[in-house]
């Protein structure tokens, strides 16, 4: 796996700032325990006694070393969120929030979109998000006749919290030409009743008429969120995502479904020095031959902004009730769900990705979806032998134990969503019975050897991250239920490293991030109690009180910081 990250070196009037007086979670072996870590410039450059830091500080020659009292604090290293989808998440921040906190019914759902549209010009599409249909009191999809009450003049759409689908009103279908015999285009569905007449609902490639005439289409090759608005909104939009990232602790983030939507608002977003984020873009693979094209055979980029791989697609999503299980779903046995490529395609696409180096992170869910993924990463690895390759799979919900082991050997990362069975783990047992119990068996994983990686999947859940790892810790979901045997937790320690040092290891980049060692970037977080010490169910509670990022203050929720002083050292 190529890693072409360009390292800036701490300029040489750096301050030198000791930081101690707290409990410090390194997530790094060798510094574990430690008492105290030196910041100078943009690195950490010492890790250990406060005399060892001083040290340090003399060795490199500063003058004046500053010591913060961390007051009874803890560090952690900043939080890395491999998997999330900035852009995305802001958009739908300004959009109708459906979700179970505002709505439980679906006469509520109306009513909240109903309030947007009369504060609303006419004609402006009303959008909402959240909702999630087995979590409503009538356990279904709302339908377009429904929608209709909301308006019959402009299109509406309420997106299903899975991001690969929702539901539209009459209005929407009309306009782009849908009707009863419009064929489902591949990749994607526009449902119907018994009876065959269209009820609203749609999923991932059906998504495209929701993007306009010269927005982002993207064929068969994912679902379409990929929402148009005006420039200077997508810049509002991705601020405003960035400063949540900041407030849960998240200093890198992989966005994972990047088109030229995402690409250009992130550089914009760096030419006006406003990115604060890392951010690793993974290309959606309808870009894969214009990546190719155009030389981007390699990770590449310096250390806020940079090119990571290709993002794919082997099925849909549980809570949208179209990851592919072939035999039908408990819920619903005429839904099988679907491939979003034929597994000797898909294969063709890994194998084209795999033999200039790229690495590739293919969303699956299903054990079908995740035998395909396998196949086609075994079959490449045959033909292009690279024992670092580091091939993702996103989700992977329910492996079977044998694909864990095949995981192990073939090196494959799993990158996971605990919060995703925090908010949806009885729907997704209601959807195919016991096995659903095991959704993301992160345990499974620790016992064979196989590294857990934990991310957001904003805006499917919060970029929380303790959230997550309380998540991960107890698998009790918001309804109060374990989801499957203790086998399947990790323990706080696990679960910090999943969300730290692997989530780095996931994006290529764990020589500069995701632990506080000496070299690595001054990345880290300061929480108001210990996730490893305090009662597991309140690991989500826990203050997120200030992020750092290249040993500079990024978020803070203090009026008072931490006291601070400064000691002259003599040179002479």
């Amino acid at each position: 796996m190529r890693k072409l990250f360009h390292h800036e070196a701490s300029p040489l009037d750096a301050t030198a700032t000791v930081f101690t007086g707290g409990t410090l979670r390194t997530v790094d072996a060798d510094t574990e325990g430690a008492e105290a870590f030196l910041v100078y410039g943009n690195r950490f450059a010492a890790v250990g006694t406060v005399a060892e830091c001083r040290e340090e500080a003399r060795r490199i020659g500063t003058r004046t070393t500053d010591v913060i009292d961390l007051a009874g604090a803890t560090v952690v290293p900043g939080f890395v969120d491999p998997h999330a989808h900035p852009l995305m998440y802001g958009q739908m921040l300004s959009w109708v929030d459906c979700g179970p906190e505002k709505a439980r019914t679906i006469p509520e759902i109306v009513a909240l979109l109903q309030e947007a549209a009369r504060n609303q010009p006419a004609g402006i599409p009303v959008r909402g998000y959240g909702y999630e249909h087995r979590n409503l009191v009538e356990s279904r999809h709302p339908t377009k006749e429904e929608l209709d009450r909301v308006g019959t003049d402009r299109e509406v759409y309420l997106m299903n919290a899975s991001g690969h689908g929702g539901v539209v009103n009459t209005f929407t279908l009309e306009l782009h030409g849908v009707t009863r015999d419009t064929p489902n285009p591949p990749g994607g569905e526009f449902f119907r009743d018994a009876d065959g007449e269209l009820t609203g609902e749609l999923s991932d490639a059906a998504c495209n008429i929701l993007t306009g005439v010269n927005g982002v289409k993207v064929g068969h090759h994912g679902p379409n969120f990929h929402l148009e608005d005006e420039p200077e909104e997508h810049l509002r939009q991705l601020s405003v995502a960035q400063e949540k990232f900041l407030e849960g602790g998240v200093t890198t983030i992989g966005d994972c479904q990047v088109t030229r939507r995402e690409f250009d608002m992130y550089l914009r977003l760096a030419e006006q020095g406003r990115l604060e984020t890392r951010v690793s873009m993974y290309l959606l693979s309808h870009l894969l031959d214009h990546a190719l094209d155009t030389g981007l055979h390699g990770a590449f980029g310096n250390s806020r902004l940079a090119f990571g791989g290709i993002k794919f697609y082997a099925d849909g999503t549980l809570g949208g009730w179209t990851a592919y299980f072939p035999d039908g779903y408990v819920g619903d046995p005429c839904r099988t769900g679907q491939l979003y490529h034929e597994p000797a395609d898909y294969a063709a696409l890994i194998a084209k990705a795999h033999a200039v180096g790229l690495q590739t992170a293919t969303h699956a869910q299903s054990p079908t979806a995740i035998d395909m993924v396998l196949d086609a990463i075994e079959a490449a690895q045959k033909a292009h032998p690279d024992a670092d390759a580091r091939h993702r799979i996103e989700h992977c919900g329910l492996p079977t134990p044998e694909q864990i082991t095949r995981m192990h050997t073939l090196g494959v990362y799993p990158v996971n969503q605990p919060q995703h069975y925090y908010n949806w783990g009885e729907g997704v047992t209601a959807a195919i019975g016991t096995p659903g119990e095991r959704f993301n068996p992160l345990g499974e994983f620790v016992e064979a050897d196989v590294p857990v990686t934990i991310s957001s999947d904003a805006p499917v859940a919060e970029p929380k991250p303790l959230e997550a790892i309380q998540a991960a810790v107890t698998r009790i979901t918001r309804q109060g239920h374990q989801l499957g045997s203790n086998a399947l937790r990790l323990t706080a320690a696990q679960a910090l490293t999943a969300h730290t040092l692997n989530g780095a290891r996931a994006l290529g980049r764990e020589s500069e991030l995701g632990s506080i060692s000496p070299g690595k970037r001054a990345d880290f977080v300061v929480l108001g109690a210990d996730p490893l010490t305090v009662d597991p169910h309140a690991i989500a509670d826990i203050e997120v009180r200030e992020t750092w990022i290249d040993g500079e203050l990024a978020h803070s929720t203090r009026s008072d910081l931490f006291s601070t002083t400064a000691t002259t050292e003599d040179q002479s």
